[in-house]
């Protein structure tokens, strides 16, 4: 089997981890949870209880999948500046005084709400490989927008 690694810049490891630690803080929380519920009595007709399992669940997959994550992480390394746009780089984009601004991460790390693009969506895709100056097509379900890259750092 090929391990895949996970590309996330310095910032992403550490919120990751954060979650983790998080994630890992709760489980005595869940376990007295279930440890009371068990009280209760019947187990097979008692809400409290599988709420609690099906709670705990969700926990240990979610820490199975950071822990994951975390054991075959890449770190993305700031790129130098003045170059092309990679991995790690933050865009600034200018169209008819409309100015957007992205940074591309890896698949684990994309949050579009907060900038951060995938380099395998669509617009991450467009913007690897740019230079400032250079015009880059942005296609959303809206439009269709000719930007300039006026800034890689």
């Amino acid at each position: 089997m090929i391990q895949k690694s996970f590309r996330l810049t310095k910032d992403g490891i550490a919120e990751l981890q954060a979650e983790l630690d998080n994630l890992i803080s709760l489980r005595s929380e869940v376990a007295d949870r279930i440890k009371t519920a068990r009280e209760f009595g019947d187990l097979a007709e008692n809400a409290e209880y599988q709420t609690a399992r099906q709670d705990q669940e969700k926990n240990e997959a979610r820490i199975s999948e950071l822990e994951h994550i975390l054991a075959n992480v890449e770190e993305i390394k700031a790129p130098k500046s003045g170059g092309k746009v990679q991995l790690g780089s933050k865009v600034k984009l200018d169209s008819n005084g409309k100015t957007k601004e992205f940074q591309v991460v890896g698949t684990v790390e994309a949050d579009p709400l907060s900038g951060k693009i995938s380099d395998e969506s669509p617009i991450g895709q467009a913007l690897l490989g740019k230079k400032v100056g250079d015009e880059v097509e942005i296609k959303t379900p809206a439009e269709t927008t000719t930007y300039k890259i006026t800034e890689i750092s």
